[in-house]
């Protein structure tokens, strides 16, 4: 692991309670808040609420959980990100600045998305349907890209738990209360096309959000440009590649190849952490609104527990959890991040022998949207301190797309699974999924009190 890190990770209280706390009034924090919003909203509007809309129209079990692909947008976005480090916008790079020009772009193609799946119908265009729900999942990987690497320049490392902690809070506001929640009122009370209609126009908040906000500074270290100019020397020396090929080298090899050289062999491990750490709760997501569904619970009752009620329990895990790195360190609120997502999933197999009883559903939904909301803030905090500012963008959509692409690929086949084995052993499955990323923080938590002896 980078050693620069090392404190970070694992260490003794470094701030306050009081100063942790305070963190959240920093006017880029708040903006995270924000941010996070409109990051939030299309994603589950192509994922879970969409499966809500195709389950209502009839699609089958199986067919939805092949929706579920959708999501590998998000786990590809690497290939895309060095566009958006490196290319800049004619007319927009000057008007608002790099990353904000990117947010602009991206967030005016996910309301035309929106807009546009709001003239559809599953039952007559499911093909139609599938490649606008990619296209909005695109536009959405491509805002998920500029808005990290906006949080991870915009504040120094000691922060980034803090931005991560209101980006969260942010984007369970978008996504649940908003584009789950809501749009389930919406849906119940006139049609879902209304529903995706009045989504579109949400994503004006985050508009208005990336022209209040200021470009962040980009730090570069003399270090990160002399390694690449010798990266570009040597092949150009060897091989002698034209302009095309020296920007893709810059762009695209020395990211990767400055991530392999900071960590060396570590950083396999690194990188299998990544993929593992979310797999439990995404591969059990993309069934959550089906099972609600089959156990009688109605959209209104599915909005009231998981969207309202359940968001103010994510948003208090992901909040806690910030404020937990702020003051210790990464490493072990991860532990207990997935210790709890574990833990949760296997809650749901209760639910499965209780069928519709509401005090149960909110007590099981409570605990999940808690440990996800913690699980989630500590990661991302985990992930950012991974990365250098030179490649920010790049590096970021790496390790993110890393840690939703098995969990999205696996997640494709919850249907079948549901199908042929019932949903007490799909759950029973999920949670036996997490113990790997597990013993993978005791590992990591190992090896960093080693190395700071």
């Amino acid at each position: 692991m980078n050693k620069t890190n090392t404190s970070l990770l694992y260490s003794k209280p470094r701030h306050s309670w009081g100063e942790a706390f305070s963190v959240y009034l920093k006017p880029r924090v708040l903006a995270m808040f924000f941010l996070g919003f409109s990051a939030g909203l299309p994603f589950l509007l192509v994922f879970s609420t969409l499966t809500f809309w195709l389950s209502d129209e009839g699609v089958s079990k199986s067919m939805i959980g092949f929706f579920a692909w959708v999501g590998l947008t998000y786990s590809i976005k690497f290939f895309w990100a060095p566009i958006i480090d490196r290319v800049n916008l004619p007319v927009l790079e000057s008007m608002f600045g790099h990353r904000r020009s990117w947010m602009l772009v991206a967030m005016t193609s996910i309301a035309v998305g929106l807009f546009v799946l709001s003239t559809l119908s599953p039952r007559e265009s499911l093909t139609a349907v599938a490649l606008v729900a990619v296209w909005i999942a695109f536009s959405s990987a491509t805002q998920d890209i500029v808005i990290d690497a906006y949080r991870i320049e915009a504040m120094k490392v000691e922060y980034q738990a803090a931005m991560a902690g209101a980006y969260q809070a942010g984007w369970r506001v978008g996504a649940s209360l908003v584009g789950s929640a809501a749009a389930l009122y919406i849906a119940e009370l006139y049609t879902w096309q209304i529903a995706y209609m009045a989504m579109a126009a949400f994503v004006f908040v985050g508009i208005a959000t990336a022209l209040l906000i200021s470009e962040p500074e980009r730090v570069v270290s003399q270090q990160t440009i002399a390694n690449e100019q010798r990266v570009i020397d040597y092949l150009k020396n060897n091989h002698k590649p034209n302009k095309v090929v020296a920007w893709i080298i810059g762009a695209i090899v020395c990211p990767f190849a400055d991530f392999f050289q900071r960590n060396g062999k570590f950083a396999i491990g690194i990188l299998l952490f990544i993929g593992l750490y979310r797999i439990s709760d995404i591969t059990l997501a993309i069934m959550a609104n089906p099972f609600y569904s089959d156990m009688g619970f109605s959209k209104i009752e599915v909005a009231n527990v998981t969207k309202i009620y359940g968001l103010f329990m994510t948003l208090a895990g992901a909040l806690i959890g910030g404020v937990i790195v702020v003051r210790y360190d990464i490493l072990r609120p991860m532990l207990l991040g997935a210790l709890m997502v574990a833990i949760t999933n296997l809650l749901f197999v209760v639910m499965v022998s209780k069928g519709h009883d509401l005090t149960w559903f909110t007590i099981i939904v409570s605990a999940d949207n808690f440990s996800g909301g913690f699980a989630s803030s500590t990661f991302i905090a985990y992930l950012s301190s991974l990365t250098n500012t030179a490649y920010t963008a790049t590096q970021y959509a790496l390790f993110s797309s890393i840690m939703t692409l098995p969990a999205k690929v696996i997640s494709g086949f919850s249907g079948i699974v549901v199908d042929s084995a019932g949903y007490a052993y799909f759950f029973t499955y999920t949670a036996s999924l997490g113990i790997p990323a597990i013993l993978m923080v005791l590992w990591f938590m190992y090896r960093s009190q080693k190395n700071s002896k």
